[in-house]
């Protein structure tokens, strides 16, 4: 079974969206970070990874939070060799529209 890598994390996340706001929570700029973690062998052949996302969101009193934090969840742990799926979310360095990407910005009318 290949490793999942951070790209094939960032890109299965690009499924996941803030309710309030129509572009997926990667372009946004809400994941700061991926760790990986070897899980528990159950079956020594077929190599699990657990995987913890570190990420923000666009304010600190967002009521989405848990359901967006439940979306990365379930999102990661449908991807073959993740087994289990923490996420965090943090509030340091304070997320700012500096983050959004380049499509971002052109979907949400930003220049």
């Amino acid at each position: 079974m290949p490793t999942i890598t951070e790209e094939d994390v960032l890109s299965a996340l690009k499924s996941c969206y803030d309710p309030e706001i129509p572009v997926n929570i990667v372009d946004l700029g809400l994941i700061y970070k991926v760790n990986f973690a070897p899980a528990p062998a159950d079956i020594p052949d077929q190599a699990k990874q657990d995987v913890t996302v570190d990420m923000t969101l666009t304010a600190q009193g967002c009521p989405e939070h848990v359901n967006i934090s439940a979306q990365v969840k379930s999102r990661l742990e449908q991807l073959p060799g993740i087994s289990n799926c923490s996420v965090n979310v943090v509030w340091t360095p304070p997320w700012t529209p500096e983050r959004l990407s380049p499509e971002a910005k052109k979907q949400l009318g930003i220049d």
